[in-house]
């Protein structure tokens, strides 16, 4: 039984809990958005026109004309990146549409200024079809020195980005896949150290099947992690050759009928307590909870247990659920718990390396490097409640951003060449610019001050 001590504990933690989405249904009407367009050249007076507009602007298109790749150097798409979405799996809310999904976009638009230095526009689109999104994102290339794809269903998602990889001539990165596996992915490197597990020894289920975990799961057992020992939980139960309904859908769900081949070597059956039993980590992005993992279902986990209870907004079970079901780490998506695993930690830095590399792709290489930089940040500080930095250690964006760079021009997908000091040292300035503006903006009254409570 709970004392009434607490009680009055887990009180004040779920209030804390609900506090941001109450702050955000006042702060968002009250800015009318989050992200907007400022100058970044100078206007001495009015004469500058004609050198910013016509008729001086012409010049330098002549030069773009006879030389494309100068339209790096004459205007900002070197730094700017567009994130593209449809609104049909929007957090863990599912398809709310294109309008509703705009809040999300701004916010991701207003992490790459903020943690990244890169200028990012937020783009919905009104299709659901595949191929105009594909389409879509071609067309829009010349302007846009990368694309973030952002809460697409799948399993289109994984068509998309394969297509767009293949044919884009800038890099197109899918962040709900490659960027939360770079993260968790780190985050797994160090709860393993602190637990004392080997990569090659431990078992891990994933609950949640979608494009997330997917990838979560490609990065993990890239990395050492061996697939027979571990199992993935979709909403009709643990993945594996018994699973028939996947096996007629083969060719649609390409990727969750490989798993199904290649995970679960027990060939083990059910839900998420039987995948729970006997595991050592559990890596969840799936329904929103609470409720969605059960303490009952983590008992059966073993000793010194891992979970990572990413869904959003709400995990899949409380942090304290977990700890008192005997885990030994829990982490979630969250910011306002201990152990934020989230791709905010890395879509930032990583875009941040791509484009001053000028990189053609992101690939899984690149994940690995930004992955190892993150995990090393922590540094002396790595303990059970601290497994990966915070935001706040912003010097980790940039660490990611050279690591990046660097693997990038190793494998010959970069179009400029840069000394790890140059790609550190760069970062550091440019997104010490955006958090300066930003101070600066505020002091000077031009960002409002956020009303009180």
């Amino acid at each position: 039984m709970l004392t009434e001590e607490k009680t009055i504990d887990i009180d004040a933690l779920l209030a804390k809990a609900k506090k941001p989405s109450a702050d955000a249904l006042t702060l968002h009407p009250f800015y009318r958005g989050k992200v907007e367009t400022t100058l970044k050249c100078c206007v001495r007076d009015i004469d500058d026109f004609a050198i910013w507009y016509t008729p001086g602007v012409a010049a330098p298109c002549r030069e773009i004309e006879a030389k494309p790749e100068k339209v790096y150097d004459y205007t900002n798409k070197w730094n700017t990146v567009a994130i593209i979405s449809d609104g049909t799996r929007v957090l863990g809310l599912g398809d709310i549409g294109p309008k509703a999904g705009l809040p999300v976009m701004e916010g991701k638009a207003l992490l790459y200024k903020y943690l990244g230095g890169v200028d990012a526009v937020p783009i919905m689109l009104d299709t659901k079809d595949p191929d105009k999104i594909i389409e879509t994102v071609l067309m829009l290339q010349p302007s846009f020195g990368g694309v973030n794809l952002e809460d697409l269903s799948q399993p289109k998602c994984f068509r998309i980005l394969d297509t767009l990889r293949e044919k884009a001539e800038i890099p197109v990165w899918h962040d709900d896949q490659q960027g939360t596996a770079t993260v968790t992915l780190a985050g797994l490197m160090n709860a393993l150290k602190i637990v004392g597990k080997k990569k090659e020894e431990v078992s891990i289920a994933f609950v949640g099947s979608g494009a997330s975990n997917v990838a979560i799961s490609r990065l993990t057992f890239s990395w050492g992690v061996d697939p027979t020992k571990c199992m993935m939980v979709d909403s009709k139960g643990i993945l594996g050759p018994h699973r028939k309904d996947l096996e007629k859908r083969r060719h649609e769900y390409v990727d969750k009928w490989r798993l199904c081949q290649t995970t679960n070597g027990d060939l083990r059956e059910g839900g998420i307590p039987e995948a729970l039993e006997g595991v050592d980590v559990v890596i969840a992005l799936s329904k929103p909870g609470p409720g969605t993992i059960k303490p009952e279902w983590v008992e059966r986990m073993n000793k010194d247990g891992i979970i990572f209870a990413c869904a959003n907004p709400v995990p899949e079970i409380w942090p304290w659920e977990a700890r008192a079901a005997g885990v030994k780490i829990v982490a979630t998506g969250r910011s306002d718990f201990p152990n934020q695993v989230n791709n905010s930690l890395g879509f930032p830095g990583i875009f941040r390396g791509t484009l001053d590399v000028r990189a053609r792709t992101i690939t899984d290489e690149m994940c690995f490097a930004a992955a190892n930089a993150l995990a090393s940040q922590i540094g002396d500080s790595l303990d059970m409640d601290h497994i990966l930095p915070t935001m706040d250690d912003w010097e980790v964006f940039p660490r990611e951003a050279a690591a990046v760079g660097m693997k990038a021009q190793e494998q010959g997908v970069a179009r400029m060449e840069k000394s790890y000091d140059e790609l550190f040292e760069h970062a550091m300035e440019i997104i010490g610019r955006s958090r300066n503006m930003t101070k600066l903006m505020m002091e000077k009254g031009f960002i409002a001050e956020a009303p009180e409570e």
